[in-house]
């Protein structure tokens, strides 16, 4: 529900800006949510007996090196509807649009077998050119048994498992029979 509105809330941030602009607004708006990592700062926005206009005061000299009118009324507005816990679900939905303008965007590697930087790379300019895109993978160590890759933002994901492998090796041997 929250990507739901903060989409809303994004592309009315961001409509008629240029590239330059939205990696401004976009820095703003990482900065804003990184400060929700601290429970402390939550705790405080969040707390309904602290004016909202306090709220706003804070996010404002928070945002004043940006110079910006339109995050100025932008932070206001959030003020005004009281939905400044989408600062964070913001912050993403502003990277991902900058990704759809630059078409680049970045995924993720998932596998128990470590993988040097060499394959991830070419991996991903593999999958770049499948999908006509610039793809930056990251390799994340888990205990899945095979490779699966992962970019959320283009709905990709690629899964090759050693479990699912012998069951389809299985299944032909079995129909061969």
């Amino acid at each position: 529900m929250a990507a739901l509105v903060a989409k809303r809330y994004v592309k009315a941030l961001l409509d008629g800006e240029d590239a330059k602009n939205m990696t401004a607004i976009s820095a703003v708006f990482n900065a804003l949510a990184s400060q929700f990592d601290n429970e402390s700062f939550v705790d405080f926005f969040t707390a309904p007996d602290v004016a909202s206009s306090v709220k706003e005061e804070i996010l404002l000299a928070a945002v004043e090196k940006a110079k910006s009118d339109k995050i100025n009324n932008f932070i206001k507005l959030l003020a005004e509807k009281n939905r400044f816990e989408l600062i964070p679900e913001i912050a993403k939905q502003v990277s991902k649009e900058i990704a759809v303008v630059n078409n680049a965007y970045e995924g993720k590697i998932f596998s128990d077998t470590d993988i040097d930087a060499a394959t991830i790379k070419s991996l991903g300019e593999g999958l770049g050119k499948k999908v006509d895109a610039n793809i930056t993978l990251e390799f994340i160590k888990t205990d899945f048994d095979g490779i699966k890759v992962e970019v959320e933002d283009l709905g990709v994901e690629i899964n090759f498992s050693k479990e699912r492998i012998n069951s389809t090796l299985i299944d032909h041997i079995l129909k061969a029979i």
